[in-house]
This record gives structure tokens, C-alpha cells and sequence, in this order.
């Protein structure tokens, strides 16, 4: 006998990072008011190896074969919920999670999903400061160890062997008492409230990087490459920003990451809008380059959902290189460490191949006792890189997480 999975429209609810259930809070991804939260585990699952798309495609539609599905509500985000965090490399595992609760509030409408024969109560999340105290240690390469892989790389690039390498580093924390996901998230939601708030399996973060957005017929992707740190003076930002438009080597970065995007969309697109110039999009603690590539799915007999477009888009030049094979070589012998599901795609996908995927980026992942925190950033290396600048953008990249476990 099938289970069944109920969605009905929501009334009153406090704001979503403040909603409580009587299961544990499992996945998010929240953007200004709008978003989804979810709470326990109906299904869990994990993938890997060069068909994992479409292995979690097949799995996804296995399981939604076996429920009773009961959606009053219909539309994108509607009814059974998957969310997925993938690892970078397809030789590390990809998590797969069916919630068995999910809240979404999307343009001044709020459902709620659940499985099982009773809706599930809510409450609302008292904000406590936990005080933690947190130790931090190195990763996998201390602050001069990793601008030496800079300097190597930037040295690779400029003799020919590629364009742009993305080289990342970790840093841990260890805590003195258990780390709170829900808290940790409102905390990342006070500061940055314009980025895609994600938690997926422990992996937490606050990406301003959407790799791909598919409503219906109609995807977009935003692209993020070149970044300046902000002062915090004005004026002084103001015109930072201005020198981060019109700088080569950001301007350079930008265009591969950009490029990378568009030529993969093309195969499933009718038509695509690649914007001539990028924006600069202001965060609290940095400035970025930014594009939003949108297309028009064509009208086939085959199918596309959201995972054929993650296998065409991951990973991107933002997030990898190009050529994406000798990057991806590099960054193997460069950064010394498994980046695991840092700079993976992550996000939620609805029963009918709909969703939102983000770049796991500004992001920790805590450990399963929740007593630890490894925390990732990412750098853009191309011909006119400095070391001492891509270890300073570095540092700041690493601020957005940090900050937010300060304030617990």
C-alpha cells in the first residue's frame, strides 16, 4: 500500500528559519522571505561515479512511484520535495533526502508538505545564544602553503597548459558544545539575506551563486566570477566597484565561468539571453562580477528536467576551470585535499524535474556530532592573479560562515 504525501495551503507561520517541528530540522534553501524548510527524513540516499545524475533522477522517480500523492495546491515547489547535495567530484558521494515535512512560502503563499495520515503541528524557534567557544585549525594547507599552489598555477596558465584554475582551501573549528544547524542558519540569514540559504545533510551555507533554475520551460543560471573585498567605507566601496567592472583579470575570470554556462545550456535551449556586460553585485563582505544567463528549454519529445541540466552544467568554469579536464587535474595535485560536496550542486527538485540548484559555496559542513565544522572558500587563479590577493579574497570568502558561528 502506497504511503501518502499530503500538500495543503498554510495559514499564519513565523518566518521559516524560525519554524520548529517535532523532528529535527534536515534541509533549507531560503532566500529573503521566500523558500522552503524541512524537517526529518522519510528516504535518504547516496550516489556516485559518472551516471550519478542519472542514477538520482531513477531514484527520485522510484520513490514518487511509491506514494499516494494528494497535492491541493499545484504548481512549481508543490507536493513531494527531494533535496540533494552533491559531492564535486563524481568519485565522492552525493546525498539524496526526502523529508518527511516540508514548509514553502513563495510570493505571499505558504504549503505545507507531509507524510503520514496527520498534518504536523509547527512552533516557533526561540533565538538563545548558544556561546560557543570554537578552536580553529588549519586544513589541508596553511595560509603559505596554499598562495605557493597559487603561484604554481598562475605559472601553469601563464606557459599555455589552461586558462583558469579554481583552487579552494578548509579551515576547521572545533566546538566546545554541539553546533545548531537552525541557528546557525538564522545567523546566516541576518547578514545575508540576498544569498540562497542551504542546508542539505549538514553541508550549511550561504551561496550567492544560482547554477541552474528550471520553472516549466524557463532556466536561468547566475554566474559569479571575479570578486573584489569591501571596505565598508561608502564612497570607497562605490568606486571599487567601479575598478572591479573594469578590471581585465576580473573581467578575463568572468568570461570563461560565463562562456562555460552558456555553451552548455545551448544543446536544450530554443533560445538563450547572454547579457553583453556583467553586473556587480554587492554582499556585505565582498563584491562579485555577476550574469544571470536565461534560455528557453526547447519543446522536444525528450524530457529535460533539472538533473540533465546539472550533468551538462557541473562543473562550471566558476567553480573548476578551463579546460575543465586540466583544471579539474590541477586542482587534484594543488589543494591536497577531498573537497567533498563543497562547490557541488545543492538545492531542492519537485516531483515533476523542477527546482533550484545552487553552488555549495561560502559553507561549512558539520560533523555528524555536531561538535566540529570544516569551512571551505575558492579562488579564481588566471594569468594576472597574485598570490597575496587570491589568500587575501580567500579570507573573506571564509567570513560569511565564520561571522554566523561567532554569533550563536
Amino acid at each position: 500500500m502506497a504511503l501518502r504525501i499530503t500538500t495543503e495551503l498554510l495559514g499564519d507561520h513565523p518566518r521559516l528559519s524560525e519554524i520548529t517541528t517535532h523532528l529535527p530540522i534536515t534541509a533549507s534553501w531560503i532566500r529573503g522571505s521566500d523558500g522552503f524548510i524541512a524537517f526529518g527524513r522519510y528516504k535518504t540516499h547516496s550516489v556516485k561515479g559518472k551516471r550519478r545524475f542519472v542514477e538520482a533522477a531513477a531514484w527520485w522517480q522510484n520513490e514518487l512511484s511509491q506514494l499516494e500523492i494528494k497535492n491541493n495546491v499545484h504548481g512549481v515547489g508543490t507536493g513531494p520535495i527531494l533535496f540533494a547535495s552533491f559531492a564535486f567530484s563524481e568519485d565522492e558521494p552525493s546525498l539524496l533526502t526526502i523529508p518527511e515535512i516540508v514548509v514553502v512560502q513563495k510570493n505571499g503563499k505558504s504549503w505545507i508538505t507531509w507524510i503520514g495520515n496527520e498534518q504536523p503541528e509547527l512552533g516557533e524557534k526561540i533565538n538563545s545564544k548558544q556561546g560557543l567557544n570554537l578552536q580553529w585549525e588549519r586544513g589541508a594547507l596553511d595560509d603559505a602553503e596554499w598562495s605557493l599552489a597559487v603561484e604554481e598555477s598562475v605559472t601553469r596558465i601563464k606557459s599555455g597548459e589552461l586558462e583558469k584554475v579554481v583552487l579552494a582551501r578548509d579551515l576547521i573549528a572545533h566546538s566546545d558544545k554541539q553546533i545548531d544547524p537552525a541557528a546557525l542558519i538564522q545567523s546566516l540569514e541576518s547578514e545575508y539575506p540576498s544569498t540562497w540559504l542551504f542546508l542539505v545533510e549538514n553541508l550549511i551555507g550561504a551561496t550567492p551563486e544560482l547554477l541552474v533554475r528550471l520553472s516549466k520551460s524557463l532556466v536561468t543560471s547566475r554566474v559569479l566570477a571575479g570578486t573584489i573585498r569591501r571596505t565598508g567605507d561608502e564612497e570607497r566601496d562605490f568606486a571599487l566597484a567601479g575598478s572591479l567592472a573594469k578590471s581585465s583579470k576580473d573581467l578575463e575570470e568572468h568570461e570563461y565561468a560565463v562562456r562555460s554556462v552558456a555553451e552548455a545550456l545551448e544543446p536544450f535551449a530554443s533560445s538563450t539571453n547572454v547579457p553583453e556586460a556583467p553586473f556587480v553585485l554587492h554582499l556585505p563582505n565582498v563584491m562579485h562580477l555577476a550574469t544571470d544567463v536565461t534560455g528557453v528549454i526547447n519543446d522536444t519529445a525528450s524530457k529535460v528536467d533539472i538533473f540533465k541540466l546539472i550533468a551538462a552544467l557541473h562543473p562550471s568554469a566558476a567553480v573548476c576551470g578551463t579546460p575543465t579536464d586540466i583544471a579539474r587535474n590541477l586542482i587534484t595535485e594543488q589543494e591536497a585535499m577531498n573537497r567533498g560536496r563543497y562547490a557541488g550542486p545543492v538545492g531542492w527538485i519537485d516531483a515533476h524535474g523542477d527546482g533550484e540548484m545552487g553552488i555549495a559555496l561560502r559553507c561549512g559542513e558539520i560533523a555528524d556530532d555536531k561538535m566540529s565544522i570544516r569551512v571551505f572558500a575558492g579562488c579564481g587563479i588566471v594569468a594576472g592573479s597574485s598570490a597575496a590577493e587570491e589568500l587575501a579574497e580567500s579570507q573573506a570568502k571564509l567570513l560569511p560562515i565564520r561571522t554566523a558561528l561567532t554569533r550563536l
